[in-house]
This record gives C-alpha cells, structure tokens and sequence, in this order.
C-alpha cells in the first residue's frame, strides 16, 4: 500500500463486531453442512418456479487489482491524448490486428484473441471500500456514502451466492479467496463475505503466501472464518468446531450430530481438495512459468483448485490497495506490478487453455476502479494518478468469451465512456448467469425481505 495516502476513516465498532470472519460469535462449519443438508429448492420470484439454468461455465478466476489499476496505462492507452494526461508507456501491438496493449504486457499481448476488453466500465464511487464492494457483489454497499467498513448488513459476495443458491455436499468449496484478507488495521474491506446471507455461506480464505516454502493447506480459514491457522492435527480442529457448534446449539443438540462431524472431517481431508492446496507437489518449470512471486503462486493454486472442482476462486493481486499508485505510478507499474502480473496471467491461459479448462473456465481481471487520465502532482518529480471510477476497464476470458474484441469504447482521454457504460451492477448479472444464477433469483436479507440478487443486464456481446 502507498503509505503516503491515507483514509481519515472511523471504525464503527457494532459493524466491525458484525462481519464475523473471526468472531466469537460465528456459526462453525457443521452449521454449514446443517444448512447444506436441510437446503430446499429456490424459487425464482418473476416466473414462481424453481430456478434451473445450465450453466456457461463451471469455473470463475476473477483476478483482483486491489487498490485500482491504471486502465489508461494499461489496456486503454492513448498515445494521441495531450501532456498531462498520456502517460509514458507505449503501446504495443497484439496477436489480435488493429488492438494494443501497454509495452508491459508483452506476454499478455499474444493471448489477444482469447481477450474482451470492457473499457466502459463505470459507477461513481471514488472511494476504495465502496468501489471493491460494488465490483465483488455487483451492488452499491447498503448505506455508505463514503468509506464503509464491511458489515453482515452488506450484500454478498459472488461466491456466496453461490453457496446459497447450489449448496454441494462433496467436500469441496464453493468459493476460495487468497491469499490476503482485504483488510487494513480495523478497516475491513467489504464485499468478501456472504454479507445478509450469514457467515455459514463465507468462501474459504487463505491466509499466506503461496510462494512460500512453508505454505500449508493447514493456512485455510473455513467459513464462518474461525481462525484455524498453523493447526497441524486437523481432527483437534474438527473438535474445536464442533465445541464451538455444541456450545452456540445451546443444548439443541441435532441427532446425527456425529455423522455431520465425520463429513465435516471428510471436508477438511479431501483428497481432491488438499491436493490442490500441495503446489510444492507442481514441477518447478511450471511453478517458474507463473513465476516465482505472490502474483504467478496464487494464480498457479487458482488453477490448481479449478481443476479440483472448486467453481470460484479470488485471486487478490497483492495486500490492501496494492495498485493505488498516487505517487511513482510509471515506476511503480513498470518495475513492481505488470510483470509479475504479465507473466502469472499469460501463463494461466495457457495452462488452462493446454489442460481443456479454458472453455469452462471464465476468467475476470479488475480493480474497485481506474486512475484519473490527467496525471497528478502530489508526488512531485514522481508523479501518480488518483482514483477515478467514471471510466475504467474490466477484462474477460475463457467460458465461451469472444476474445480478440474491444466492448465500449472511451473518450479520447479514457476519462468517461464515449458509448454505453458497464455498471457493476451489469458485471454482476454477467457473472452470475455464467454461474447458471439467475440474475432475477431472490435471497432473503437479514430482515427475511427478498432482495433480488442483483440489477443488471449481462454484457451484450461478450459470449457467444
């Protein structure tokens, strides 16, 4: 995170109390299979029947550039705009005739063809914490009209719908996040979590560095994120949450209570899903082709558990606000954020695309927002950009996208969208009815209100 910029934000303590990724106070994950267990058929408001779409794809990787990257400087450069406003990267020509990409992403350039480029995507939240919750729930955050702490009055999170809406008792997640928690001190980011439909429907975050030597699948945080790290003896784990299950059933104890115990140990032992988190098992040329850095491991164990069957996977490019380049941005990006980032994505499509997963595997690669085109001077000699969410980019591939496209174009200098904007909301019902969701499926809120998952219109021309 840029140090020099600052959130003169107040932490509320009842909201912070209420996210309950670790507090005292969350459901364990026997819970979640009590859910899974007792789950009924959903119900689609609009038409009274049961919701049953096929799905476009199996898999979700949505790459995210915490903090906001630079879309003028990535992948909408303009090299004609005036000083001030274009930057100093050049662009370069890609596998695709007629599209550029920055001179940074030269490994990205030749995957063109695979690649929709969104560049009219647009809301109007300038600040981190609202911008991350509209892009990784595709609403704007209940309430909030500057920066919000996540609370579990917030709407949830693609995976977690997912959780809610196709429940699986196979042992495998519907949803992993790694590897960092959007979190700053006491500010957590909101968007991550199930939001109003409960800690029971968390995904599984994980903790630590993929990239390093002693990454351990034991690093995993089930949902309702009870805090299980550096645990090596799994079955004390599964006997703690269920001590934690015994003490919050106050005494309405559940017959088969073992048995949910011995599926919940099933989960945590899965072969299929353990495997995946074993990436020291992977040959060292493919781990040095995604590369050796936080960026190329998360994305590697990204591709690890699609292929164990995990439907959506949050690869978070970096810490907190990792891309929010006030100051240095042309250093910053050139030297720290785009190579790791051009190599680890270039190689998970081809890894995907060799292993016959990029059909049924759509991959998103976004930030909360983009940079202002007019380059800033709050960093003197070393100047940035600040947020800008008017105008960004979103970038699609795989699960049927029609690559080697442009959708929307900019204005001339990237600042607004010249044809129709993208909302999140739109982003949203993309991904959603990819899942097999549909967009108008309703959830009940904290308060049993039905609330449609999301307001939207898929992004016309970007599937087949």
């Amino acid at each position: 995170m840029n140090q020099a910029h600052q959130h003169a934000i107040g932490m509320i303590r009842r909201e912070f109390l209420q996210v309950g990724f670790s507090g005292l106070l969350s459901l364990s994950l026997l819970d979640m299979l009590r859910c899974t267990a007792n789950s009924s058929p959903l119900v689609n408001p609009m038409t009274g029947g049961t919701v049953s779409i096929s799905p476009r794809v199996k898999h979700l990787i949505l790459i995210f550039q915490t903090g906001a990257p630079s879309h003028v400087d990535t992948f909408d450069l303009k090299p004609d705009a005036p000083s001030g406003i274009r930057g100093t990267f050049k662009p370069i020509q890609t596998s695709v005739p007629g599209m550029t990409v920055c001179e940074h992403l030269p490994l990205i350039s030749r995957h063109f063809e695979k690649l929709a480029i969104v560049r009219t995507m647009s809301h109007k939240y300038n600040n981190h914490l609202n911008g991350t919750h509209e892009m990784l729930t595709g609403h704007s955050q209940p309430g909030a009209f500057f920066d919000k702490i996540a609370s579990r009055n917030d709407y949830p999170s693609f995976a977690s719908t997912l959780e809610y809406a196709k429940p699986r008792k196979d042992g495998i997640p519907n949803g992993v996040t790694l590897p960092t928690f959007l979190m700053e001190g006491p500010l957590v980011w909101p968007g991550q979590h199930a939001g109003f439909l409960g800690p029971k429907y968390d995904p599984w975050l994980i903790k630590s560095d993929p990239n390093r030597n002693d990454f351990k699948v034991e690093e995993v945080n089930l949902p309702p994120g009870i805090a299980v790290e550096r645990m090596s003896n799994r079955r004390n784990l599964l006997n703690n949450l269920g001590r934690i299950s015994d003490r919050l059933d106050s005494g309405n104890e559940h017959n088969g209570l073992d048995e949910q115990r011995r599926v919940a140990y099933s989960m945590l032992l899965s072969r299929q899903v353990a495997n995946a988190f074993d990436i020291q098992s992977e040959p060292d040329h493919v781990r040095d082709r995604y590369g050796r850095h936080m960026f190329g491991q998360s994305l590697l164990l990204s591709r690890k558990l699609v292929e164990a069957g995990v439907p959506v996977v949050q690869a978070n490019m970096g810490r907190v606000q990792n891309w929010d380049s006030h100051q240095d941005i042309f250093r910053r990006l050139s030297k720290g954020l785009l190579p790791p980032l051009d190599q680890g994505v270039s190689a998970l499509l081809e890894d995907l695309d060799a292993r016959g997963l990029l059909d049924e595997t759509l991959v998103v690669l976004t930030g909360e927002f983009g940079r202002n085109p007019k380059i800033g001077t709050e960093g003197g000699v070393n100047p940035g950009r600040d947020h800008w969410s008017p105008c960004f980019t979103s970038v699609f591939a795989g699960g049927g996208v029609v690559g080697g496209q442009y959708i929307g174009t900019s204005d001339k200098n990237g600042a607004f969208p010249a044809t129709r904007p993208i909302t999140p909301n739109d982003f949203g019902a993309t991904i959603y009815q990819a899942l097999g969701i549909d967009p108008e499926l309703e959830v009940k809120d904290k308060l049993n209100r039905p609330v449609q998952v999301v307001r939207g219109e898929p992004i016309r021309g970007l599937f087949a």
